[in-house]
């Protein structure tokens, strides 16, 4: 029996991967997406973190809503198949994929709001390995700015000791510079990204940013966290370690 037949129709972790980068890709929420292939977030949700088996009717709606293959060609014979990169570039701190299996996971992302003093912002950050490019990629959702949510690679040099998430984008970057993990393993650092300003007048801007395991907190909240909101404290607290734990500075 081929290698297709041992597997089945599709693979659930290479599902899953591909899934992610077409979100990222694409720029879409995940309950947009739920939504148009007509299933539950719920779901979604759960399929992507491994709970829950893909069913080949769930993929196929997937794959109608995205208008993209999310089942990749199987080998015909195991001995055929061409082994992954384990190795990142050097460019990237040639790292090892079982170095760094350790930040591979979904993490509750939070900064300082843009446009709200004292207002937390919330979304999802997805950090996952790529068996095609050999390295670690990650990818932003649940977003309320979903246009301008972000993606890219993931670079890890032995020589600082620090975690750099790159995008690029026809020439442009955006940086986030994180520190080493807590025992918690949670990581804190400087966000650099352009905040759109007067008319078409982007600006550079900087802000500090903590990334939380998601499986640590309780029935997270995604979004403009403002004044009055039962969960501002809790993410204020989070996020100030950035500073408060010299994780980061801000200088003037």
């Amino acid at each position: 029996m081929g290698y297709a037949g041992v597997i089945g129709e599709f693979d659930d972790a290479v599902v899953a991967v591909r899934l992610r980068e077409e979100i990222a890709r694409q720029r879409i929420s995940r309950a947009g997406l739920a939504q148009s292939a007509r299933l539950s977030v719920s779901t979604l949700e759960k399929a992507l973190s491994g709970r829950r088996r893909f069913t080949l009717a769930t993929i196929v709606r997937l794959e109608e809503a995205l208008g993209a293959s999310l089942r990749g060609s199987a080998v015909a014979e195991p001995e055929l198949a061409v082994a992954s990169p384990m190795l990142a570039p050097a460019e990237m701190g040639s790292y090892s994929r079982p170095a760094v299996r350790w930040i591979e996971g979904e993490y509750l992302t939070l900064r300082a709001s843009f446009g709200e003093d004292g207002a937390v912002y919330a979304y999802r950050t997805d950090i996952r390995w790529d068996d095609a490019k050999g390295h670690l990629i990650f990818s932003e959702s649940d977003r309320l700015d979903a246009t301008f949510e972000q993606g890219g690679f993931v670079s890890m040099p032995h020589l600082s000791g620090h975690t750099y998430l790159m995008t690029s984008e026809a020439g442009q970057y955006r940086m986030i510079m994180l520190g080493r993990a807590t025992r918690e393993q949670r990581m804190f650092g400087l966000l650099s990204t352009l905040q759109v300003g007067k008319g078409s007048q982007l600006v550079p801007v900087s802000c500090p940013v903590a990334f939380v395991p998601l499986e640590q907190v309780v029935d997270p909240v995604f979004g403009l966290v403002s004044e009055g909101h039962a969960r501002l404290e809790e993410y204020r607290v989070v996020l100030n370690m950035a500073m408060g734990h010299d994780f980061c500075r801000l200088r003037e």
